[in-house]
């Protein structure tokens, strides 16, 4: 429960916070009544043949986002056209990369930090329909989008959690019941890996395995980040260029083994 109290109304005057938040609820309301927006790969067999099963889903996903994701602050006004490539695809760009560190597990632990919109947790765990996710959020109207999104697509595979990360971390430290580490943990966008590492590492399990999306500075973020990614127990990082589907960008994926 958040301890923030917004108050409506000041010697009856209507705070300009609620208004803002009125505003915002008008938009969001509107919008899923709007038709979405075209995609560029909108109908691209492409597409299809990357996300295999999860296809149908992903693509209800993608007419939310179409429709909310720019008025609920999930997306920006230019991501709109191209959700299936810059942010579906390129999350789906992780999962041979967790499928691999899971070794064949069937029901391996994901732990998505930062989920945000969904990226890469929502995408990948339609994807793995078998693995277990754990969504890490702090944000409430995230968390809010985050559980409309796993309700709505039947996600049973997901559990959300409103924390941060160093929450967490502290609740597996401190064995709370229920709080275990995970054998993967995901991320795309969330902080230089200077942070990110501390922010991640000390969720996985010994031999676990951090896959962070990264951008195309990944390899001198890695060579910057060195000390702290030894001193959270991560060993061998390096950088991947994983292809999203022919014709389109590679997606560049961190992958740090837990000693």
């Amino acid at each position: 429960m958040s301890n923030d109290v917004s108050r409506e109304t000041i010697d009856g005057e209507v705070s300009a916070g609620a208004v803002a938040a009125d505003d915002a609820d008008v938009k969001v309301a509107a919008a899923t009544e709007a038709e979405p927006v075209a995609d560029e790969l909108d109908g691209n067999p492409v597409v299809r043949d990357v996300l295999g099963d999860a296809y149908d889903k992903l693509a209800m996903f993608h007419v939310k986002l179409s429709r909310e994701g720019e008025p609920r602050g999930l997306i920006g006004p230019r991501d709109v056209s191209i959700l299936w490539e810059r942010h579906i695809l390129n999350s789906a760009a992780c999962v041979p990369y967790i499928r691999e560190a899971l070794g064949g597990k069937s029901r391996g632990r994901v732990a998505d930090v930062g989920s945000g919109g969904g990226f890469p947790g929502i995408v990948a765990a339609t994807c793995l329909p078998d693995v277990s996710f754990t969504l890490i959020e702090p944000m409430e109207r995230r968390v809010a989008w985050l559980e409309e999104c796993v309700d709505e697509m039947g996600l049973d595979n997901v559990e959300i959690i409103r924390a941060r990360s160093d929450e967490v971390i502290d609740a597996i430290r401190k064995h709370v019941r229920g709080v275990r580490p995970f054998d993967v943990v995901t991320c795309r966008a969330v902080a230089p890996m200077t942070k990110l590492s501390g922010w991640t590492l000390p969720l996985l399990k010994p031999h676990g395995r951090l896959v962070a999306i990264k951008g195309r500075s990944a390899q001198a973020e890695i060579e910057k980040a060195k000390q702290q990614i030894t001193r959270a127990k991560g060993q061998h990082p390096r950088v991947v260029e994983a292809e999203v589907a022919p014709g389109l960008e590679p997606t560049h994926v961190v992958l740090v083994d837990k000693r």
